[in-house]
């Protein structure tokens, strides 16, 4: 059996490639074609890698700008409001300089903020709510602070 597996198989030899001028062009070509294949794929990995890094860049770029434009919509709402604010002041102080173009008014200011009263006139005064609740706040804490102090004296 044995010599009939050996007689079946037949003896395997490397095989010598021929050494001919027409072998060596052909291998001499594959090589050219195999390198030329792999610059390509270098040549396109760097065009890729490029391409890449230029789209990050202005995708970079465009998110900055967008931020930018954010912040300068909001300056420009805040000046809107402050102007907007201005010009309402400067419409009151308008109306105030109108009004003190009237004797009357002025009569009537310098009455109230000075005490002065026209013939026959009696000036009650009241105080101010805001002076009231400060000496009712401070009158509050001096007592607080008495209590405290009564209570860790005991």
């Amino acid at each position: 059996m044995e010599q009939r597996n050996r007689q079946s198989q037949p003896e395997r030899r490397p095989v010598t490639p021929l050494q001919t001028d027409y072998v060596r062009a052909k291998e001499r070509k594959e090589q050219i074609r195999q390198a030329r294949k792999v610059r390509l794929y270098r040549r396109l990995a760097v065009f890729g890698l490029v391409v890449v890094l230029a789209f990050g860049w202005l995708t970079w770029m465009i998110v900055e700008k967008n931020n930018a434009l954010a912040a300068k919509q909001q300056e420009k709402e805040a000046a809107l409001a402050e102007l907007e604010k201005l010009e309402a002041e400067g419409h009151d102080l308008k109306i105030q300089l109108d009004k003190l173009d009237d004797p009357e008014y002025i009569a009537k200011l310098a009455r109230k903020e000075y005490l002065l009263s026209e013939e026959g006139e009696i000036i009650f005064t009241f105080p101010d709510e805001k002076k009231t609740k400060k000496d009712k706040d401070s009158k509050e804490e001096k007592k607080d602070k008495g209590d405290s102090k009564e209570s860790t004296g005991k």
